[in-house]
């Protein structure tokens, strides 16, 4: 689950990081009073108004402007609330900019001794441990400095049975070519900030730019922090900062109905029971040459009721060619989802798109006579290749 900047950085300060402080506001007045609580606070005179959404890139897009004074801030504002916000992260269509963070000027005006730094917290997936991940190329696409200059990225990889030791937040201080004080606060920073991403059962942080001010403080000018969803119930407070206005809505409604969805880009819709079987259905679809439009696994108890819902979600997206239903009667019995389909089918009307069934395990026979006399636009199959042919043919037409 992703979060915004603002609330990513209420984490971290939790934990003891050094961020730069901001008042999130959701109207260029609000933003005025959250300058001027800024300025109390701070001492600031100089304020960042920062977009939020889940992207990054949003300077790129106008989505970051320096404000000199209160009036520059109520227009900046104005101007980025309600705008649709277009960034390498967010697509053409961009996102909707519901509300800014009002944030301290931590680069202090006149002065220009101040460095950027990159670094991230995440999992090494091939080694099962995690790793820190930094550079001294901060402020830029982690992505464009990996490409061209590989040896400027450095990782520190943490033995889960001892944790992050002294001597590895020294070693990341050390090769960010810190000293003094700075050095200092680099160890704590490190320290503070893999605590928090281990504490809140984080799948990633991201921190770009970490910045050294010029008085050698070391400060969070960004946080991007991804939660993982499976930890959240021990996560109440950090689940209710879920933003659904951020994601894709027919993904939210997937989910209100207990539905794994993920939309893709391709012209076949996918219903499967069951995470590795909707892989390996993906796969076939794409070696029959049609592209998958989407995973979705309706789970072990696929009813007349989760079917119903599972084929209006695929059928919202408008490049879904046919469907493809592939069921594996295990948990479930064939012939229960087979009936299914078919209330499925007369209860919505009139499915505009073929639709592909196969259906093996328990009572597979019953279910196969249950698509064959029910006289709908269905074409049943038994193995995976007749299915993948199905396809094919269907796509052709």
């Amino acid at each position: 689950m992703n979060i915004h900047e603002y609330q990513g950085k209420s984490i971290l300060k939790s934990f003891g990081v050094a961020i730069q402080e901001g008042i999130v506001a959701e109207t260029p007045e609000a933003a005025v009073e959250a300058a001027k609580d800024l300025q109390k606070q701070t001492g600031t005179g100089w304020w960042v108004v920062k977009a939020q959404i889940h992207a990054g890139g949003r300077g790129k897009g106008g989505g970051v402007k320096l404000a000199k004074s209160l009036d520059e801030v109520k227009e900046i504002a104005g101007k980025i609330i309600g705008m649709q916000l277009v960034t390498p992260q967010t697509g053409p269509q961009g996102k909707l900019v519901s509300k800014v963070l009002i944030a301290q000027d931590v680069y202090y005006p006149g002065e220009s001794k101040t460095t950027e730094f990159y670094m991230s917290v995440l999992l090494n997936r091939q080694t099962g441990r995690n790793i820190i991940m930094y550079s001294t190329e901060g402020g830029m696409d982690i992505e464009e400095v990996a490409a061209k200059t590989p040896h400027l990225i450095f990782k520190e990889e943490v033995d889960p049975a001892v944790g992050l030791q002294g001597f590895q937040t020294r070693r990341i201080a050390f090769n960010l070519g810190l000293s003094g004080n700075a050095f200092k606060e680099m160890n704590k920073f490190v320290a503070s900030l893999y605590k928090a991403y281990d504490s809140i059962d984080a799948s990633m942080f991201e921190i770009n730019p970490v910045l050294k001010t010029s008085d050698n403080k070391i400060i969070a000018v960004d946080a991007k922090v991804n939660l993982d969803e499976n930890a959240l119930y021990r996560h109440p407070d950090y689940a209710a900062m879920r933003d659904i206005t951020e994601e894709d809505p027919t993904e939210v409604e997937a989910g209100e109905h207990n539905l794994n969805y993920v939309k893709l880009d391709g012209n076949v819709g996918c219903m499967v029971n069951g995470a590795g079987l909707a892989m390996a259905t993906m796969d076939i679809i794409k070696l029959a040459g049609g592209f998958p439009a989407n995973f979705l696994d309706v789970g072990g108890t696929a009813n007349a009721a989760r079917v119903e819902q599972a084929f209006r979600i695929i059928l919202k997206d408008p490049n879904v060619k046919a469907i493809l239903v592939n069921i594996f009667g295990g948990i479930v019995r064939c012939d229960r989802v087979a009936q299914g389909i078919v209330d499925a089918y007369r209860n919505i009307g009139e499915i505009p798109v073929p639709i592909i069934v196969r259906l093996q395990g328990t009572n597979a026979i019953e279910a196969r006579k249950i698509i064959d006399d029910s006289g709908l636009k269905v074409y049943p199959a038994t193995l995976l290749k007749e299915a993948a042919d199905l396809v094919n043919q269907v796509l052709n037409k």
